[in-house]
């Protein structure tokens, strides 16, 4: 059984940081929200409690039994969890007479396993308005910073140890802080570092074989990298029992339709493409709301998709591309939500036809999936292409859907990303698109007088998109990327550049 880290989220902003830092020392990590119970089994060499909005002190917080999991396996606490260790073994945790946040200086004052290759000073990354002002017998502090005395501490508990450290090793600006993670790991929960892309497709595979049987599997696919990987994944372990069906609702980007279909022949997969465009059109006319476009969108994609399963009566399982941040998501430590994308997800899907879901990919984060990805040879232009939104171009068209300012956008989006690809641009950011603005400019060409719409160039740079900055592009790169879509694309006189970070602004302006 894969060896594995349990990660208790007790709300933390931070909590994925650890769970991807853990995984980039190739052991599995596994969130579990702090009001839920779970297992012990043999596969889980050592547990870490995550920070949290909440204080120790406060009425309600979670206090869930960290007695019985530290007698089972090694812990360590950051932040919020180690000032519930220490509270819970009988020590005092206050408030700090100034809240400490921000860079600190960690001195390390006792020798440990847990700072094998450390500096005996590091800067690290404070966050927290409580203090432990009193250890518990038995425990001592092992490093400390200018402004507390207790910036990390240890204790013997039976046979397993007890961390708790008052930083944040999991952040970048903690510089030494993936070290520290790495001891845990390895030093002292005894981890030897198994988890790879490799053995993750060869579990995958055989799970996948056991839950669908001689069984067959339908699946939506988009041309994006989740769906495209869990379709390579599912067909290695299934064959020709995976049914694709993409669907054009005709709002996609500038001949993807096409592309993304040879991209699908050329790996083997059995796909129908189905150009269902003008279907969409006729649902979205005269419909300016951007909600209503999403509904709309989404019951038509399921209606259509419906309609073609019926040719693979055979099929009792749907296949989706759900990722990692979709599953936390729907199951926060304030209680279950419904935030997964109902379009991302072909929500609905599963109870309208009777399936069962087979998810290969609903434990990996976007930068796991694209190294799976990588190993199954899935070509790099779809495993390295921006994120692209369910709806497509529908909510990059603020105002009502038409084929013609479909086709200006693609137009526009197609120059930008080619630009962008050009100049060695496009892998320095995380997603980019054109936007066609609801409004109208004068402009002049030639000794013409114009009227045309306005376009907004947006370009971000983000990690996993729940952040995102925009992207300095170089101011010589948007004049040239103006003038290519001013010229060459009748119906755009005017281009402009968003520069709005998310928050507060979103990704999309839709």
């Amino acid at each position: 059984m894969q060896e594995k880290i349990l990660i208790v989220d007790f709300g933390s902003q931070y909590t994925q940081l650890i769970a991807r830092t853990v995984r980039e020392c190739q052991v599995y990590a596994e969130i579990v929200p702090c009001n839920r119970s779970f297992d012990i089994d043999s596969s889980v060499k050592g547990i870490i409690l995550s920070g949290s909005p909440f204080s120790v002190n406060d009425p309600g917080s979670p206090h869930p039994p960290v007695q019985a999991w530290a007698r089972q396996r090694p812990v360590l606490g950051i932040c919020y969890g180690a000032q519930l260790i220490a509270q819970l073994w009988g020590g005092t945790v206050a408030r700090s007479q100034h809240r400490e946040y921000g860079r600190a200086m960690l001195q390390v004052t006792a020798q440990d396993p847990l700072w094998q290759g450390m500096s005996p000073a590091s800067q690290v990354w404070m966050s927290h308005a409580d203090t432990i002002v009193q250890l518990p017998e038995g425990f001592e502090s092992i490093a400390t910073t200018e402004q507390i005395p207790v910036a990390a501490f240890r204790a013997q508990q039976g046979p397993h140890p007890l961390y708790g450290l008052q930083f944040h090793p999991e952040v970048i600006h903690s510089v030494e802080g993936k070290t520290v993670i790495w001891n845990f790991l390895f030093q002292i929960c005894g981890c030897q570092g198994l988890w790879t892309p490799e053995s993750f497709i060869e579990e995958t595979v055989q799970r996948i074989q056991h839950q669908v049987g001689e069984d067959e599997v339908i699946m939506a696919l988009s041309g994006g990298v989740d769906s495209t990987v869990a379709a390579v994944l599912i067909h290695r372990a299934i064959g020709h029992r995976l049914h694709g069906i993409f669907v054009n609702h005709g709002l996609l980007r500038l001949h993807e339709f096409e592309q993304v279909m040879e991209a699908y022949r050329a790996m083997g997969l059995d796909v129908k493409g189905v150009d269902a465009s003008e279907i969409f059109y006729r649902q979205l006319k005269g419909i300016t709301d951007p909600e209503e476009k999403r509904k709309r969108i989404g019951k038509t994609f399921i209606d259509v998709f419906q309609h073609e399963a019926k040719a693979f009566p055979q099929a009792h399982f749907l296949g989706q591309g759900t990722i990692y941040p979709d599953v936390i998501e729907s199951v926060s430590v304030n209680g279950p939500s419904v935030t997964i994308k109902s379009h991302h997800n072909v929500g609905g899907l599963p109870e309208k036809m009777h399936l069962q879901l087979v998810e290969p990919l609903r434990m990996l984060f976007k930068d796991e999936v694209r190294r799976v990805g990588e190993t199954l040879g899935v070509h790099p232009d779809i495993l390295h292409r921006h994120p692209f939104p369910g709806p497509g171009l529908a909510i990059r068209i603020l105002g009502e859907v038409t084929p013609e300012k479909v086709a200006l956008l693609q137009q526009a989006d197609a120059i930008f990303i080619e630009q962008l690809r050009e100049k060695g641009l496009y892998d320095e950011v995380w997603q980019a698109g054109a936007i066609l603005l609801p409004v109208q400019s004068v402009g002049v060409m030639g000794d013409e007088r114009t009227y045309e719409y306005v376009v907004a160039l947006r370009a971000v740079t983000s990690r996993d998109g729940m952040t995102a900055d925009w992207a300095r592009l170089p101011d010589s790169f948007l004049a040239e990327v103006s003038n290519a879509i001013i010229n060459r694309v009748k119906g755009i006189n005017r281009v402009v550049y968003d520069i709005s970070s998310k928050p507060p602004a979103t990704i999309e302006w839709e």
